[in-house]
């Protein structure tokens, strides 16, 4: 089992900028790819991006150039980055990870982006 919790989510002004933490913990040997994915009301759940346990990196074209994933592979802990929001970043993210055949998910954390 694999527990993920985010934090970070908060109000930001558009252009703001904000950084999410999920810290992974539980019985594992090691966290391969993680992810960060989002949903915003009324919207299917979308991948932002992924990071491997070598920090290769994939971004959803939306996000590209604003948001830069990260990874603490010491901590179990994966960051995103966000600069540049803007309101259709608003939604919640959720943190995910695929370990043994099984995807994991946090509680997920809200980001609103507003004037």
């Amino acid at each position: 089992q694999v527990q993920l919790v985010e934090s970070g989510g908060d109000l930001v002004q558009p252009g703001g900028s904000l950084r999410l933490s999920c810290a992974a913990s539980g019985s594992f040997s090691s966290i391969y790819t993680m992810g960060w994915y989002r949903q915003a009301p009324g919207k299917q759940r979308e991948l932002v991006a992924t990071i491997t346990r070598n920090r290769n990196t994939n971004y959803a074209d939306s996000v590209k150039g604003r948001f830069s994933i990260s990874r603490d592979n010491a901590r179990n802990t994966v960051y995103l980055q966000m600069n540049s929001l803007k309101p259709e970043d608003t939604a919640i993210y959720y943190c995910n990870t695929l370990y043994s055949g099984s995807y994991y998910w946090g509680q997920g954390t809200q980001v609103t982006v507003s004037s």
